[in-house]
């Protein structure tokens, strides 16, 4: 079974309401249509993707899960342009990112897409700051430091501004990864595994962290993941196998997962 065009209703804005994330209309934020991915010619071609179609709404967030080779980390480079499909073509924002030249696509990607990666990818030279500010810089944009406060502030970060790197823990440089991530409001934001390099406990806050930049700022996400638990915190869970969406899952609990990744690998 492959989905098409399955997206729900935005849960967005305004946080959480009677302990329940609120609802409203928003439009399509990714658009996939029909992609498809092989690598390599001949007898030793791969398909990664065969022909995926979905819909990332606005103030969502989304997990993708599936067995090793299943195609979810190819899936997400084609959808943040990281990559591009053999067939098929990709929207971000309105724009079709498939058919722009690979300057337009930087730009593009500056503008709409952020990214939060499991090794953090922070410059050691740069502090705090100094790394959550960069893509501002490279922007040529001012920053705005009452947003910037507001981000430290939720992100606990407050006290560490000035350390570097190497004097802070696998947590707080996760955090400052996501308010790097944050300070320049882009429209989506991909995360590859983002608590896999973290303990149980600080995994867990990390997660709280992103489920709060959807309830809180109506943030789009769109995370790969293996861990049930994980995927627990999103709006709605893709499950991917062989190259296609076979199964979708939302308000789900770690045993739902469980039972959903057992199929896929029977």
């Amino acid at each position: 079974m492959q989905v098409q065009n399955a997206v729900e209703p935005a849960a967005i804005l305004a946080g959480q309401l009677n302990g329940e994330r609120s609802e409203a209309a928003a439009y399509t934020v990714v658009r996939a249509n029909e992609i498809s991915r092989r690598y390599g010619e001949g007898d030793t071609a791969v398909d990664a993707l065969r022909g995926i179609s979905l819909e990332i709404g606005e103030g969502r967030l989304t997990a993708v899960m599936g067995p090793s080779g299943s195609g979810k980390s190819t899936l997400m480079h084609i959808l943040a342009g990281l990559d591009r499909p053999s067939l098929g073509s990709v929207e971000i924002a309105g724009t079709e990112i498939t058919a722009l030249d690979d300057t337009s696509l930087t730009k593009l990607r500056r503008r709409h897409v952020g990214f939060i990666f499991q090794f953090f990818n922070l410059l050691p030279m740069l502090t705090a700051r100094e790394n959550i500010v960069l893509p501002l810089e490279i922007a040529g944009k001012k920053v705005n430091e009452a947003w910037l406060g507001e981000l430290v502030e939720k992100m606990g970060l407050t006290n560490r501004l000035d350390h570097r790197p190497a004097e802070l823990s696998g947590g707080q440089q996760q955090r400052v990864a996501i308010a790097r991530s944050l300070v320049t409001r882009q429209t989506v934001l991909f995360a590859d595994e983002p608590t896999g390099n973290l303990d149980s406990r600080t995994g867990g806050e990390i997660l709280e962290l992103l489920r709060d930049s959807v309830d809180s700022y109506g943030q789009t996400i769109v995370m790969v993941t293996h861990d049930p638990r994980v995927a627990t915190v999103a709006d709605r869970v893709l499950f991917l196998a062989d190259g296609l969406i076979v199964k979708e899952l939302s308000g789900t609990t770690p045993e739902e997962v469980h039972r959903a990744i057992n199929e896929l690998r029977r």
